[in-house]
């Protein structure tokens, strides 16, 4: 862009030139030599020096604001903020939404925090559908897909979602989209076949969150029937990228049968909990459907609450977040949140 720029400015001072000694108006103008025949001429369209990246908008850093007045849907938040997205449930197990903020006590490395902002209201969300696609899932693909569609159609209809399958890799076979018939398209691209690369796949579409979202909220949603065999990533590496800042929250389907139950549910488990989301074993495939929706449910349903830590980001290391409600009515409440996160490790999309 700099050279663009002074080839223009070089142009001017000539031309200027060439008029104040220009002796009659029939002066033929002189062209200045290009040493580079395949160079453009002065003045022109330069070429861009490099593509921009897939998906990132050309106005510089930060998430490019949505065209909606109330700043509900998009990455307003100031930068010492730390969001929330919260569920509560009673005793039983109920879903409660009816509290307001003075309900909640947020709570960073034990310490008590001042809550900045409330909402309870369905946010659209950035999600990324992550789906076993090894050997073993031949005979249940069919109605996991089924599932994951039913959950994109019991959504908000302004999410955004992308669909990862993997095997021993994984591939990106739809990004970002509302467009439900590509999302069914992506579902369809499989061949059950190799191992699972679990964690690997869990990594990479939480990199895809954190670069090409649009969304702050944001939400993974696993099927898998098996344990990791195929992984570089540990499973305490997918935690850990999971805890980055305004990292996705979880939740996972486990399609287990008994002999690799242990190792496979505590995987499942470890990532939704740590990361606010639920963990699903069902005993039939027939399930899944329903699951599917509960999830919609309970993403449509959560708090959002924003806290400035008393500890400055800029201090590094692991934060530990607990949050607590009371409410007049209720015995007991039960705030399910991510458990802690890593400040300032969330790069929004560039």
């Amino acid at each position: 862009m700099r050279l663009r720029n002074d080839r223009v400015l070089i142009l001017l001072i000539i031309l200027l030139l060439f008029c104040i000694g220009a002796e009659s108006q029939n002066a033929t103008p002189q062209n200045p030599p290009s040493s580079n025949p395949s160079q453009p001429p002065a003045g022109s369209p330069a070429q861009p020096s490099a593509p921009a990246a897939a998906g990132q908008p050309s106005g510089g850093q930060g998430q490019t604001p949505q065209s909606n007045d109330s700043g509900v849907f998009v990455f307003k938040t100031q930068v010492e903020e730390v969001v929330l997205h919260a569920t509560v449930v009673d005793d039983k197990q109920r879903m409660i939404t009816g509290l307001d903020r003075n309900a909640f006590t947020v709570f960073e490395d034990g310490k008590p925090q001042t809550i900045t902002s409330f909402r309870h209201e369905d946010i659209p969300v950035s999600m990324g559908i992550v789906i076993d696609n090894s050997g073993s899932m031949r005979e249940k693909r069919d109605k996991v897909n089924k599932a994951a569609l039913n959950l994109v159609k019991s959504s908000n209809p302004q999410d955004e979602v992308c669909v990862v399958n993997f095997n021993d890799e994984y591939y990106l076979d739809q990004s970002f989209t509302s467009n439900i018939n590509l999302l069914k398209e992506a579902l369809e691209k499989y061949e059950t076949r190799g191992g699972t690369a679990l964690y690997d796949a869990v990594v990479a579409t939480a990199d895809e969150l954190r670069k090409h979202a649009r969304l702050q909220k944001k939400v993974l949603f696993v099927v898998t029937d098996g344990e990791d065999n195929a992984s570089r990533e540990s499973l305490e590496q997918a935690v850990r990228r999971l805890s980055e800042e305004n990292g996705p929250t979880v939740y996972a389907i486990g399609l287990l049968g008994e002999e690799k139950a242990r190792r496979a549910r505590r995987a499942l488990q470890t990532m939704a909990e740590r990361s606010g989301g639920i963990s699903f074993f069902p005993k039939t495939l027939d399930e899944v459907d329903q699951i599917s929706r509960t999830v919609a449910h309970d993403i449509r349903n959560q708090y959002t609450i924003g806290y400035k830590p008393s500890t400055p980001k800029t201090a590094g290391g692991y934060r530990t977040i607990r949050v607590e409600a009371h409410a007049h009515g209720y015995n007991k409440l039960t705030v399910r949140t991510r458990s802690g996160y890593y400040p300032g490790q969330e790069h929004a999309a560039e």
